[in-house]
């Protein structure tokens, strides 16, 4: 335990606490639309941090640094490549999901499909959304772990408290914000380990390749090309269609707006994920002993760097995963919010008083979301695990339907129905009888959502046009 480790930690958790109790002011939250989307306000910058802080979480500092530590420096270019391919692929969506500007991605599937898919909808991303969540407690309580005398169950109790506050305190708007400041700290705190590192530890880029395991300098590295594909799909599918993403796009102040932020999201991801790799795959060779999952971490110690950046490694790890797990039970509140009880038409949403009640359902949402969260990550032994169940689950059961919402016209509420139904029982099937650690469970259930999303809606009838006075969903149902 170290005293600097401790004050940096400090520091950084009075600041994310300042910004969120600012948005948390009455005059910042009117009601359920302010707390999801910020109002629809959001600039550039703090779009593009928010959008990078979203995504890029324990998954990528603990699991992603695993991975690589495990497999190498190319498989983890892979690993982390599906991210990119996502990123232009929702770049060149941007204008069109910041004009439809859906509070939720089960609200989409409503004006475009019908109220069954939706409420199947909801039910696949809160599962998909809590297992996210959950990991990202485990990865912080980790993190305090290493840092101050608490336990890893401790902290993780710290974590969830920690997280789900900031989430509770200002919505979108104290998360983006406090994304935003934390995106900063990753960005310097990642470069100046990676700098230190290579310069002191290994000797320059020339040490780093002499030194690397020979069996890292392959282009798959110990992995088969399914198992490449296996790792790649399920980042690809997630940020394609992840209601994060949705979100935030449409909380931009305009479509110019949303577009440049996700180039600044995606020149900011590169900024985050080369140092992840280069650090994690440097850790083989000055910490060869390490638990993979310690891969980054462990560089925090003192032989390896001086104490004020061993400090700025872990808050900065922290950062990464505290601002993922409040966005995403921030995502989760908004279903529970506008895909059960306020849902459009519904007298609950039509009654005098409903935005301030909105706004209470969205709080108590995010408090029940966090507790669920902690309770289903007691029964995944390891987060890499968790990681990939929670993004296949979403990728493979909703991304297919999302795309399919927003540019397929012949696409039929059965076909997506259909589609979500087989591509969740595919996921969990796989995951507890199949052969998961030589096939992933995306590599079966994407092609199952993608195949039964095609041929039903083919063999079944559009839904019947919307009524004239539904603005929003008769936008999306021209598409």
């Amino acid at each position: 335990m170290s005293t600097t480790n401790i004050v940096v930690l400090v520091c950084y958790i009075i600041l994310m606490i300042v910004v969120a109790a600012w948005f948390s002011r009455k005059k910042s939250m009117q009601d359920g639309s302010d707390f999801i989307m910020a109002g629809r306000s959001l600039p550039t910058f703090v779009l593009g941090g928010t959008l990078l802080a979203t995504f890029v979480g324990s998954g990528s500092i603990i699991g992603g640094a695993s991975f690589v530590f495990s497999n190498g420096p190319l498989p983890g270019i892979f690993f982390f490549m599906g991210t990119f391919v996502g990123i232009i692929f929702l770049a060149l969506m941007s204008r069109r999901i910041r004009t439809n500007s859906f509070n939720t991605v089960p609200e989409l599937f409503r004006a475009r499909f019908g109220p069954a898919t939706s409420v199947i909808g909801t039910v696949v991303v809160l599962v998909a959304f809590i297992g996210i969540a959950a990991y990202q407690f485990t990865g912080a309580g980790y993190i305090f772990s290493l840092i101050t005398p608490l336990s890893e169950v401790q902290g993780t109790i710290v974590a969830l408290i920690l997280i789900g506050f900031l989430a509770l305190s200002g919505g979108l708007k104290s998360v983006a914000w406090t994304d935003f400041l934390s995106s900063i700290l990753v960005v310097l705190g990642l470069g100046a380990a990676l700098v230190w590192v290579f310069v002191n530890d290994i000797g320059g880029v020339g040490g780093y390749v002499n030194q690397l395991d020979p069996a890292f300098k392959t282009l798959t590295g110990t992995l088969n090309p399914v198992q490449i594909l296996g790792y790649f799909l399920p980042l690809f599918l997630l940020v394609l269609g992840d209601q994060n993403m949705h979100q935030r796009i449409g909380a931009a102040k305009d479509p110019a707006t949303a577009f440049k932020a996700i180039l600044v999201f995606f020149f900011g991801t590169a900024l985050v994920v080369a140092p992840i790799i280069l650090l994690a795959s440097g850790a083989t060779i000055v910490n060869p002993g390490s638990d993979p999952d310690m891969a980054i971490l462990g560089l925090a110690a003192g032989e390896f760097t001086p104490a004020i950046i061993g400090a700025v490694i872990l808050t900065a790890a922290l950062a990464i995963i505290v601002t993922t797990g409040s966005s995403y039970l921030l995502t989760c509140s908004g279903n529970i919010v506008y895909d059960l009880v306020f849902r459009p038409g519904t007298a609950r949403r039509e009654r005098p008083g409903a935005e301030r009640r909105e706004l209470l359902v969205s709080r108590v949402g995010v408090a029940v979301i966090a507790i669920l969260g902690y309770v289903m990550v007691q029964f995944f032994p390891t987060l890499l695990a968790l990681q990939m169940y929670a993004y296949t689950m979403y990728g493979a059961a909703i991304t297919p339907v999302v795309i399919a919402a927003l540019f397929w016209k012949r696409a039929t509420a059965a076909g997506a129905i259909v589609s979500m139904i087989a591509a969740g029982l595919t996921t969990i099937g796989w995951e507890v009888f199949g052969p998961g650690d030589q096939v992933a469970s995306v590599v079966v259930a994407l092609p199952v959502a993608v195949i039964s999303l095609v041929i039903v809606s083919l063999l079944t009838p559009r839904r019947a046009p919307v009524p004239e006075g539904d603005t929003a969903a008769t936008e999306t149902a021209r598409v």
